[in-house]
């Protein structure tokens, strides 16, 4: 019942900005160049979707975002891991991501499209240029905020750093590396974007740019709507993925309300277990 509920307040503030969206545009007369009203974007938006052409385009998006968020994570973690692993790495690798990270991804897009062309394999490399250093940043807090004494005790006990790594290191990297693919997901979509709008075959972000020159304001607000949706699915997604993955992180597991019944009796104090683990 709750969620119901949460999920009607939730539709009826989005109908209610709607309304005074058209309603503010209808009444100051603003031109249809300068913002639309929601009306037409719904037309402009079921045009595209019935003729099929934003299905075709928002197909290779999708495409571009998840090989570059692939590639990107794969990058990001590996790296991370050797620059928290290894001292000498940090000490001559990470200066020059973070250079290379400071410089900005729309000035790279153009060179990326004139080294590696105008389909597919540039959309993928600015997606993982943008998508991996959150990651990387994330894995390298992660596994270096594990506790001190806890790997202490495991090598007192003989546990070699393979064993640390898999039985200490990474689960407790776990819940920042997940934060990590949840942001570089949105990165990698806004990438791919980006790339598209610099030079493409297709894609909804060359989608736009051909709107933007025929002054078509209702179907770029349109597309924007699609993938701010698309963004809302892929975020969900890793939600789904780190729900399964994580089972085990208290964070992740659900409150069970206890009924009256079975609740401790006054006066009494309520036991809590221990937690379990090393150290």
């Amino acid at each position: 019942m709750k969620s119901a509920r949460n999920v009607a307040v939730t539709l009826a503030i989005f109908v209610g900005s709607l309304a005074l969206w058209e309603a503010v545009v209808r009444v100051f007369a603003i031109p249809i160049f300068i913002l639309p009203p929601p009306s037409q974007v719904a037309l402009a938006l079921w045009r595209g979707i019935a003729s099929g052409v934003y299905i075709h385009h928002l197909g290779y998006t999708l495409v571009e975002t998840l090989l570059g968020f692939i590639v990107g994570s794969l990058l990001g973690f590996f790296l991370g891991t050797a620059v928290a692993m290894n001292r000498w790495v940090e000490l001559f690798l990470y200066p020059y991501i973070v250079m290379f990270q400071s410089l900005p991804k729309v000035a790279l897009a153009p060179l990326i499209v004139v080294w590696f062309g105008l389909g597919l394999t540039s959309k993928v490399i600015n997606a993982a240029l943008v998508a991996f250093f959150p990651l990387l940043v994330n894995t390298m807090v992660g596994l270096k905020s594990a506790d001190e004494d806890r790997v202490s005790l495991m090598r007192s006990l003989a546990a070699t750093d393979t064993q640390i790594f898999w039985m200490l290191r990474l689960p407790n990297a776990m819940p920042f590396v997940m934060a990590g693919l949840d942001v570089a997901m949105i990165f990698a979509l806004i990438g791919a974007i980006v790339a598209e709008f610099v030079g493409a075959q297709r894609g909804l972000g060359m989608l736009i740019q051909s709107m933007n020159f025929n002054m078509d304001v209702s179907g770029q607000f349109s597309i924007l709507l699609i993938l701010s949706f698309v963004g809302l699915l892929l975020n969900r997604g890793i939600m789904l993925i780190r729900k399964r993955i994580m089972f085990w992180d208290p964070s992740e597991k659900q409150v069970i309300e206890t009924s009256p019944e079975e609740a401790a009796p006054a006066g009494r104090g309520v036991v809590t277990p221990a937690k379990g683990g090393v150290g």
